[in-house]
């Protein structure tokens, strides 16, 4: 089927779409970030209580759409591109947008991480904890033993 302007217009929304979920997925993570949750959890529980709201925004795209995809008669012909644009895009979009994002967000986490030099200073804390825990003083700090 050619690609016509009318398709275009179909894919316009379908970005639309895909970008408003991504962005509810992203959001939320950042929202628990601030509450304290590393990256990994904050995205995870983004995508399962994300999960049910992408889901009903994608299906009524695909169930509104669907008509025009399936459609015959007239000017059928002058439609139909963009039905199948828009069902098959969104079908696509449904995975990418669910399995990719997490994982993009993760891996641009890290990225951010490790630029702004958090990373090495997270890593001196959990050792200065650690040598808490085993018993030593903390730099500068000295511990007496009450007798």
């Amino acid at each position: 089927m050619d690609l016509s302007v009318i398709a275009i217009i179909g894919i316009l929304m379908l970005i639309g779409i895909v970008k408003k979920n991504a962005i509810m997925m992203v959001d939320f993570a950042i929202e628990r970030r601030r509450e304290g949750a590393d990256a990994l959890s904050a995205i995870r529980e983004a995508a399962l209580l994300r999960f049910r709201p992408i889901i009903m925004t994608t299906f009524a795209a695909l169930l509104g759409t669907l008509p025009i995809a399936l459609g015959s008669g007239a000017g059928s012909e002058l439609r139909q591109p963009l039905g199948i644009a828009v069902v098959g895009g969104l079908c696509v979009s449904q995975v990418l947008t669910l399995y990719i994002t997490p994982v993009v967000y993760f891996y641009l986490d890290k990225i951010e991480t490790l630029l702004s030099g958090r990373g090495k200073r997270q890593n001196e804390e959990a050792g200065e904890a650690d040598r808490v825990h085993a018993g030593a003083a903390p730099s500068g700090a000295t511990f007496q033993r009450p007798d």
